[in-house]
């Protein structure tokens, strides 16, 4: 592992490139034209963001904690040369939402939600609506994050003027791609005044300019660090939503063999395909007063109910064609509770076990991801791989469903692929930040249905 470069040497390049911009500024004449002005503007802002240290952040649609990752970046993130490390992931941190922020979180994540809360010392009062709330909480999300950022950087023992930027994606609160819009709650000055270090935030709202669902924003990053010649590889991110990207097998100009040895243009695929881990802790919580099913241990003792496994498969989001996204709109416990009721009155002679609805819904979350690989994996050839990250990589039972569900392949975590699959997301959003402060395109058209690549994010500079 080489040594990280210093944060301080990025940040006098800075400056002596910026003196430099500024001799050119003024040593040309009035006739000096925008291209050449444009240009060594870009050379001054972006170039330097190339190397050097970032920080990405994630919590997720589970709302389990947020996890904060240190990367560094080498110039050529997509090189061939696999004696050339991309990335290296210095330092890791997690820690548990506070437990009032993380109820009033889950509160705005339902419409109307917050009728229910109960104001405490500082909070909205209970005259107060749901926009006030939404107020409190970004606000707090962003104290939350400050204090995550702090911590990491504490015992990592590097200092805030190392840092480039903070990829911080921030809390999803409302995600309606049909009506055009997603709302992820963070108030990215707050986290830029408390570390001292510029903050990357609002990275969905760009590619939905352009036509996009502004998710899954992932397989980008995807790409540039997995993608290899030698065989095609599915990432499949198991949060509180399950996610694919599809890598088709690469040359070395970055475009797809194909079985005659032509070179096509490659096309990522990557999208949403049903509830994993959101179901899963939901219902957990609500029958064991644990936050989740460690190791799937609980869902192994039930059986699979098959009838309500059916059921549940005939919500809509399952049939739709991709590209395409979904989240608690979508699949919550309401939705879930209906989804039994419905069932009981169906099926009245039938009786199952919580545990059982707990193994049907480990099943749900495996067979409509696997259905959705099995359309890019030849099944009858063995050279393609799944890898999962995620917490869902640590459910050894769900991880067994799917195995089962693709017997020709191989799944394993992302951990062979020298990353933790606990931190995958979160250095996908330090990646996300570098390609915004680097003004390169975060998106892929073909993975979220946008009309373009664009940049995406909103910078609040420290």
């Amino acid at each position: 592992m080489t040594k990280p470069a210093s944060g301080a040497d990025n940040r006098n390049s800075n400056h002596a490139k910026d003196n430099e911009y500024l001799n050119v500024v003024a040593d040309t004449s009035d006739d000096l034209d925008y291209a050449t002005l444009t240009d060594a503007l870009e050379q001054t802002v972006f170039e330097s963001f190339d190397d050097g240290l970032y920080i990405g952040m994630m919590s997720g649609t589970s709302l389990d904690g947020m996890d904060a990752v240190l990367c560094q970046f080498n110039s050529d993130i997509s090189a061939d040369d696999e004696s050339e490390t991309p990335m290296q992931l210095l330092a890791t941190y997690s820690q548990d939402f506070p437990k009032r922020l993380r109820e009033v979180l889950l509160a705005l994540c339902k419409p109307n939600g917050v009728k229910d809360l109960i104001s405490q010392d500082d909070e909205p009062d209970d005259k107060c609506g749901e926009l006030d709330w939404l107020g409190w909480a970004s606000r707090m999300y962003g104290e939350f994050a400050s204090e995550v950022v702090n911590t990491l950087l504490q015992q990592a023992d590097i200092d805030a003027e190392s840092i480039l930027a903070i990829g911080c994606h921030g809390q999803t609160v409302r995600h309606r791609p049909q009506m055009g819009f997603s709302l992820q709650l963070v108030d990215a000055n707050i986290i830029a005044e408390r570390t001292g270090i510029s903050v990357v935030s609002d990275f969905r709202r760009r590619d939905m300019a352009v036509g996009g669902q502004g998710a899954p924003l992932v397989p980008a990053f995807h790409r540039a660090l997995f993608a290899t010649p030698n065989t095609t590889r599915v990432l499949l991110n198991l949060g509180g939503i399950a996610n694919i990207t599809v890598l088709p097998a690469t040359s070395i100009d970055g475009q797809a063999s194909s079985q005659n040895g032509q070179q096509n243009d490659i096309e990522i695929v990557g999208y949403d395909t049903g509830p994993a881990n959101l179901l899963l802790d939901a219902w957990a919580a609500l029958h064991t007063g644990k936050d989740y099913d460690a190791g799937g241990a609980w869902a192994q003792t039930g059986q699979i109910i098959e009838p309500l496994l059916e059921q549940l498969l005939a919500h809509p989001f399952f049939a739709t064609s991709y590209p395409k996204s979904t989240g608690r709109e979508d699949f919550n416990l309401a939705w879930l509770q209906a989804e039994l009721q419905t069932f009981d009155q169906a099926a009245a002679n039938t009786r199952y076990s919580s545990a059982d609805v707990q193994a049907t819904l480990t099943e749900l979350t495996a067979i409509s991801a696997s259905a959705q690989i099995e359309q890019f994996i030849n099944m009858e050839n063995t050279s393609g791989a799944i890898y999962v990250c995620g917490g869902g990589a640590l459910n050894d039972y769900l991880m067994t469903r799917l195995q089962a569900h693709l017997p020709h392949c191989t799944v394993d975590t992302t951990a062979s692929l020298e990353l933790d699959p606990i931190w995958v997301e979160a250095v996908a959003f330090a990646w996300l930040a570098r390609q915004t402060m680097m003004g390169e395109t975060g998106n892929l058209p073909a993975v979220t249905g946008a009309r373009k690549g664009v940049v995406l994010g909103q910078i609040c500079f420290a």
